[in-house]
This record gives structure tokens, C-alpha cells and sequence, in this order.
């Protein structure tokens, strides 16, 4: 799976095309839902990458999304549009996998030790990682608390407005613009101890 930091929301004009590859893909048209993943596939990823950072686990989580939406193929019933229904796939079972994470680290926790454990950083292995500063606000997405790093994730990198972000995370639009000033305050005194912030 490629796993870039940017995507386009939902096109308007790919709306009636979506419907009818739904329809093919629940018909058994494997085309048809290959088509489907193709077009969302950076969308997916750039929303994985965003709330992990690259690595296995963002692949595997992208990957999860789509099991998930295939089946529940049966059950889409386009209320929402498919760019945003999976969106919300891939911020659960991020959100999922950040939850693993933390049960693991206490679970690794020496009980002897005086502060918790540190919260883990981002996993280098991508050997086409951008640039150093990418990576660092990569890293710095990654110290954010759950809450605020999907809020960030939605609003200042794939974009969506505040009505959208509060619609995918099931919260008032207030919730999101207090999560949005706190996420983006704390990452703006995160990159300056690094030295990135200008």
C-alpha cells in the first residue's frame, strides 16, 4: 500500500461512478471493487499515516479498512459519500491500533520505574520517508493524544471543514475546534524544541 500525506476528498464527479461500482461490487464484480480500492487507497492511507506514522501497522490497518468495507458492502447504503464512510473505517481502527499500543507499553512497564513509559515514536522503516521535516511532524503528530491527533489529522492535512471532521468522529463541531486549537498548540511547542517551527 502507498502511504502519502496528502489526498483529495471525494470528487463530485466520481459520486454516480462510486454508486455503480458499488452496485457491480456487490453484485460479485471483483473489477469493480478493485476499481474502488484504487481510487481510495491514498485517502485511506493518508488518514492511516496520518493518525500512525508509516510503518507495517499503518499498512495493515489500510489494509483492515478495506476488509471492513468489503464486508460491509451489503450494509453501505450511501448515506454518507464513500471517500468519507471509509475515512471513518480507517480513524477506528487507528484509533484501535493506538489503544494496542498503549496497552502494550505499560504492558512492557516496569512497575520499579518512576514515570510511565514514553510514548512510542515513529516507526522509521519507510525507506521513502520524505523529508527530515516531514518526518518530524510526523513525529510530532505521534506525540499528540488520540483525540487531538485525529482532529488535526482531518482538518490540517487531509483537509476536511469542521462540519465534515465532526461528522467522522461523531463530535459536536465545538469539540473539534477546542481539539483543533489544543492539537495545533501543542504541536507548534513540540516542533520548536526541535527546531523546526518557524
Amino acid at each position: 500500500m502507498t502511504l502519502p500525506l496528502t489526498l483529495s476528498n471525494d470528487m463530485p464527479e466520481q459520486v454516480g461512478t462510486d454508486h455503480a461500482l458499488i452496485d457491480q461490487a456487490r453484485a460479485g464484480d471483483e473489477a469493480a471493487l478493485r476499481a474502488l480500492i484504487e481510487r481510495y487507497e491514498p485517502q485511506v492511507a493518508a488518514t492511516v499515516v496520518g493518525m500512525l506514522g508509516p510503518g507495517d501497522e499503518a499498512d495493515d490497518v489500510g489494509q483492515e479498512t478495506f476488509v471492513r468495507f468489503y464486508q460491509s458492502l451489503d450494509e453501505f447504503r450511501g448515506d454518507a459519500a464513500l471517500g468519507t464512510y471509509l475515512t471513518r473505517i480507517a480513524i477506528n481502527l487507528s484509533l484501535n491500533a493506538l489503544e494496542r499500543r498503549k496497552r502494550q507499553r505499560w504492558r512492557f512497564w516496569s512497575r520499579d520505574d518512576e514515570q510511565a513509559p514514553p510514548e512510542p515514536s515513529v516507526d522509521g522503516r519507510d525507506e521513502q520517508a520524505a523529508s527530515e521535516r516531514e518526518q518530524a511532524v510526523q513525529a510530532a503528530l505521534d506525540q499528540l493524544k488520540p483525540a487531538f491527533r485525529a482532529v488535526v489529522v482531518l482538518r490540517m492535512i487531509e483537509g476536511y471543514s469542521t462540519k465534515e471532521t465532526a461528522a467522522l468522529l461523531e463530535i459536536a463541531e465545538g469539540t473539534v475546534l477546542s481539539r483543533l486549537a489544543r492539537g495545533m498548540k501543542q504541536l507548534e511547542t513540540i516542533l520548536k524544541d526541535e527546531d523546526l517551527y518557524d
